[in-house]
């Protein structure tokens, strides 16, 4: 026992308050800790309680990412409270699959699928939850729904049918062709639909139809080499596997004094074709988040048949005119006159 009246040695004195410091320390970073815990969990309910869309697209290409960002812009400015889950399946089916997997796995909201094959993902894996298609050429054909008049009980959308006849004698117009080039996706319903109309007008025109098939977006410059010298023009559906590849298509055809005409101007902006006659795809977009909308305040999909971009604002032409004198091609006044961008 310590003598009364007698002091606690320095050293002693020291030790204890550096023993107090330290608990003080360890006591405040677990509180931190536990705070930090705190804020996540409530972070994490906050979330939860967030409708979440998800929205998949097969590949990315500028006329897939308007769509994607029209969508998001729509729901925005209509502050619409939800969560986006964005995912991209590169061109792949199987990654297609896995994304409808892990969105019925999270129990999203609404599933939109942006082009016919992620759509088809959709609806085979996600049996109870409403999908939202987009940019799906025949929807009907693609087996999302069996009528054009109503939805089903969890699928509706908007299809991206495009002016096939008016594209290409729009092209004629500019420069009379008898022999056109179309090349295509053989995997993609959307682009074999498409496939077959672009058959039946070139042969209403009487012009001759030279084809050459994908499956995957590396094999199209390779089909463009194979039928370049035989075609005066190479004709561009909304085939999503084709359109991803377009700079190997102009690359060769311009060497090859060929004129390149797309259905899709939104990936033609920044592209050596001729001319595009088509959809604005971020329109298709906004078009898609105010259907979303819908169902988000009750309506039901089955009630909402399938629905087109009809309104003519809704389609824009592009003339490059850099890429005509390459062609040394006058492009017709009219034609000029009518485009949104030149």
């Amino acid at each position: 026992m310590r003598p009364p009246h007698t002091k606690t040695p320095k050293h002693i004195n020291i030790t204890y308050k550096y023993k107090i410091v330290r608990r003080r320390k360890k006591d405040m970073k677990i509180i931190k800790t536990l705070i930090f815990i705190f804020a996540i969990l409530i972070f994490g309910c906050a979330l939860k309680s967030k409708p979440v869309i998800g929205i998949a697209k097969i590949v990315s290409h500028p006329a897939l990412d308007a769509v994607e960002k029209g969508i998001q812009d729509e729901l925005n400015e209509r502050k619409i409270d939800v969560v986006f889950d964005l995912q991209n399946a590169n061109g792949d089916i199987n990654t297609a699959i896995s994304i409808a997997k892990k969105f019925k796995e999270e129990k999203v909201k609404i599933a939109v699928g942006i082009a016919t094959p992620t759509a088809q993902a959709l609806v085979k894996e996600l049996k109870n939850t409403v999908v939202v298609f987009s940019a799906v050429t025949d929807p009907v054909k693609a087996g999302l729904v069996n009528s054009l008049q109503k939805g089903e009980k969890y699928v509706t959308g908007i299809s991206d049918m495009t002016p096939v006849k008016e594209q290409i004698l729009l092209l004629t117009k500019i420069k009379p062709i008898k022999k056109l080039g179309l090349i295509y996706s053989s995997h993609e319903d959307n682009a074999v639909a498409l496939a077959n109309i672009t058959r039946n007008v070139c042969k209403e025109l009487g012009i001759e139809l030279v084809e050459a098939t994908v499956s995957s977006t590396a094999e199209v410059k390779q089909a463009a080499l194979s039928i370049i010298k035989r075609v005066e023009a190479i004709y561009i559906t909304t085939d999503n596997t084709v359109v991803a590849a377009l700079s190997g298509i102009t690359e060769v055809a311009l060497k090859n004094n060929v004129i390149v005409f797309s259905a899709d101007p939104s990936s033609s902006k920044d592209a050596d074709v001729l001319g595009a006659l088509g959809f604005d795809y971020y329109s298709m977009g906004r078009a898609t988040g105010r259907l979303i909308i819908e169902i988000l305040e009750g309506k039901k999909p089955e009630d909402i048949p399938t629905r087109f971009m009809t309104d003519p604002k809704d389609l824009e032409l592009i003339i490059n005119t850099n890429v005509a004198r390459k062609l040394n091609i006058k492009i017709p006044e009219d034609i000029l006159s009518k485009a949104k961008i030149i």
